[in-house]
């Protein structure tokens, strides 16, 4: 564990302000910001933050702020907890605001549809060279419920620079919150990104009562697919085995703390995306991540047939159990096909 120091984090939700306890357990003062005064008059008043985390206590350390001016004042590393789609808005308010270098550290898990920018890119496109420090991503299976009750939880840490990963890993880890290093910058965003849309299947299966052996194939071919993605833009096949690939495949389409399985179950049960999204109240990754992946896989040529499948269940409203069907209906080919057509291609030479 690091020395103390001072550290904001932008994004009063249930994960940034998890995190904020993590790095309060540690000794750090942390400044926590948020744009909804009667949540941030509840931090400080009553030390709780009960929209998102019911019944749990912060440690009174934990400072909440509206002003983002003066929550970045006198730090030199931030944690960037906001939804993927408000990334660029406060990275723009920040260098507005900042004149020297900052660290930051990003928990979000996306990718902007369009430009199919990770979130690290997404950053660096914003944030002048003068004024970035490094940047680094903290990913893997980690329920905000569960951090906060200060359950066991393992995370991983990747930078382009591993000497700022593991200044992260020391601010972060202690007993019950362990961290690893990853160099692995590309794969460590993909799989936390991805792994969303195999979730939202997952939901949606159980929403048809369709039960475990399904349940299993989504999460095994889901991985499958989000490796040959993720190897083609330059990730490491190692990396989703890890933490960050399969970890947080696991523990994201098997909880109910999973608001992506949530909005998937809805979605199977009947309900419309606008539905789902209105019930939820909160943001649900996976949906735009859904079309960003669509987008890539084109772009990539790669094959991703569950996100295909839920690109149509989401965008051009098919029916889930169709879709499932069609999954199902595909020509036979090998588990696995990459290997295989190599095997095929050292035979015929």
């Amino acid at each position: 564990m690091g020395k103390a120091e001072k550290i904001s984090v932008l994004g009063a939700g249930s994960w940034g302000t998890a995190l904020a306890m993590v790095l309060a357990d540690n000794g750090h003062e942390v400044r926590l910001w948020g744009n909804n005064p009667d949540h941030i008059d509840e931090i400080n008043a009553k030390h709780t933050n009960s929209q998102y985390l019911p019944e749990i206590a912060l440690p009174e350390s934990i400072k909440g702020f509206l002003s983002l001016e003066e929550v970045l004042s006198g730090v030199s590393t931030i944690i960037l907890a906001v939804p993927t789609k408000a990334i660029r808005e406060v990275i723009q308010r920040t260098v507005a605001i900042r004149k020297e270098p900052l660290t930051i550290v990003h928990v979000s898990k996306g990718i902007e549809p369009d430009t199919l920018l990770r979130i690290s890119e997404m950053i660096e496109e914003e944030m002048p060279e003068d004024l970035l420090g490094e940047i680094v991503v903290l990913s893997g299976p980690s329920h905000a419920e569960e951090v906060s009750r200060r359950h066991p939880t393992t995370v991983a840490v990747s930078s382009k620079n591993m000497k700022a990963a593991e200044k992260v890993q020391d601010l972060f880890i202690n007993q019950n919150f362990r961290v690893y290093t990853n160099p692995d910058l590309i794969g460590v965003e993909i799989g936390g990104a991805l792994k969303n849309i195999i979730a939202l299947a997952a939901g949606i299966s159980d929403g048809l009562g369709y039960g475990d052996n399904a349940k299993a194939a989504l999460m095994t071919r889901g991985i499958a697919e989000i490796a040959r993605l993720g190897i083609k833009m330059g990730a490491s096949p190692l990396t989703f085995s890890g933490l960050a690939g399969i970890g947080d495949l696991i523990v994201t389409c098997t909880s109910v703390h999973s608001r992506n399985w949530r909005a998937g179950n809805l979605l199977g049960k009947g309900q419309n995306l606008q539905e789902v999204l209105d019930n939820m109240g909160m943001v649900v990754e996976g949906v735009r991540t859904t079309k960003a992946a669509f987008q890539l896989s084109q772009k990539y040529e790669v094959s991703m047939p569950i996100t295909n499948a839920l690109y149509r269940i989401l965008f051009e409203n098919k029916n889930p159990k169709d879709e499932v069907d069609s999954l199902m209906g595909r020509p036979k080919t090998h588990e696995m096909e990459d290997l295989a057509n190599e095997l095929d291609n050292q035979i015929q030479q």
